[in-house]
């Protein structure tokens, strides 16, 4: 007989309809479950389970011990429990933003949450040229909320310090150090470089030392700016969506990072998106109603962040020396060049490294895609390089439209 209550493994499908059995709070006795595992992530495993009587419908995560990007990367499963924490902090701070988290289990690393399968993966949607008119807004509400109420500005330090202390995620914190602040930027064995891109990649990113050292700069940066909780994988794979309703998904890369980390990447993520419709939609008024949207969310998910951050930096800093004349333009200044930085980096990175993103390899024509990817480049070596230079909305939407 299964038990779920000794020791940890890895559930099938039908071990997670005996899961949900064993625990009397999910559904109801009579409940006929089926179950489907619809994880398309590169880490864990994501059980929908459904009861075909009520169509009561839940999501149980659980966290495996190795990576399905590759099994050269073997992680603790407590990145579950991670996970589940920034979701309860999270849910305090911008609970229409996130799932509703049921349960928790340390044995099994599993959460129980909110089933959302009414909405779209946002790079889903946007593959499909889809558009979504609330969702600045919605975004830069979430990133103001989460960076700026879990920083030194607002948390008593010692308590900001306990929550760095249970945040600590050097397994995760490992991934990214490699895959997005190292591997990209030399001939690494794992990276894996589509043939048209080679020959760009290997002038001006490889053979680049100038950019090679800011990359250095970055990736300590990385290591020891302990500034906010961040989501640490913000993309738009992890962020659903519906025509008028966001929430934002697997946190299990959280910890206390440059808060400008998670703005840059969802910035890049929204520039993957703008490189495929420019090069896949064929009706000329289509692909620029596309761009044109894509560009106009870029503008004013930086725009809407300073502004919100502004309001709420007034509103909530408790911090008696960040009220100074001059700090909070000095912190505004450093963390959008921070995003401007890791817009580069995770451009680069998802061009070159082991971690492609579908708005790129969903391109079937061969110098369409190797054009995508360069263009790409060339506005990641400019964010990186120039990052002081970067401050409003349309200093981020002039990169792309001069490179692309």
């Amino acid at each position: 007989m299964t038990t779920f209550t000794e020791r940890y493994f890895t559930m099938t499908e039908s071990d997670a309809i005996t899961y949900a059995k064993s625990n009397p709070s999910f559904f109801s006795n009579d409940a006929e479950l089926t179950c489907e595992e619809i994880g398309d992530g590169n880490l864990n495993y994501v059980f929908r389970i459904v009861d075909q009587i009520s169509g009561q419908s839940l999501i149980f995560k659980q966290a495996g011990p190795v990576a399905r990007i590759s099994d050269e990367f073997k992680l603790s499963p407590d990145r579950n429990r991670i996970e589940h924490d920034i979701l309860r902090i999270q849910g305090e701070l911008v609970p229409q933003f996130v799932p509703e988290v049921y349960h928790y289990d340390p044995i099994m690393n599993c959460t129980v949450m909110e089933d959302l399968s009414d909405y779209t993966i946002l790079r889903k949607a946007f593959l499909s040229h889809q558009t979504f008119p609330n969702l600045a807004d919605h975004l830069s509400s979430f990133l103001v909320s989460t960076l700026l109420s879990t920083s030194d500005l607002v948390l008593g330090h010692k308590e900001k310090k306990e929550q760095v202390k249970a945040f600590i995620n050097p397994e995760l914190c490992e991934i990214t150090e490699d895959l997005v602040y190292t591997e990209p930027f030399y001939d690494c064995p794992r990276n894996e470089v589509f043939e048209g891109t080679l020959p760009f990649v290997r002038e001006e990113i490889w053979g680049d030392e100038t950019l090679a050292l800011e990359t250095a700069k970055l990736k300590f940066q990385f290591l020891t700016k302990a500034q906010s909780l961040i989501h640490g994988d913000f993309h738009t794979g992890s962020i659903f969506v519906t025509s008028t309703h966001t929430k934002v998904i697997d946190g299990e890369f959280a910890f206390y990072g440059p808060a400008g980390y998670d703005v840059g990447n969802i910035i890049a993520n929204l520039l993957f998106a703008y490189v495929n419709g420019e090069q896949t939609i064929e009706d000329p008024l289509e692909r620029n109603q596309f761009t044109t949207y894509i560009l106009t969310t870029i503008k004013d998910i930086i725009d809407l962040f300073k502004e919100k951050f502004i309001d709420a930096f007034y509103d909530q800093v408790t911090e008696r020396v960040a009220e100074y004349p001059g700090f909070l333009e000095y912190y505004l200044e450093e963390l959008i060049a921070d995003t401007a930085a890791v817009a580069g980096l995770e451009l680069s990175r998802r061009v070159i490294g082991l971690a492609p993103v579908q708005d790129l390899t969903d391109i079937a024509d061969p110098d369409k895609r190797a054009s995508a990817e360069i263009a790409c480049l060339k506005a990641a070596k400019v964010f990186i390089l120039n990052r002081y230079d970067f401050f409003h909305g349309e200093d981020f939407t002039r990169v792309i439209s001069e490179n692309t």
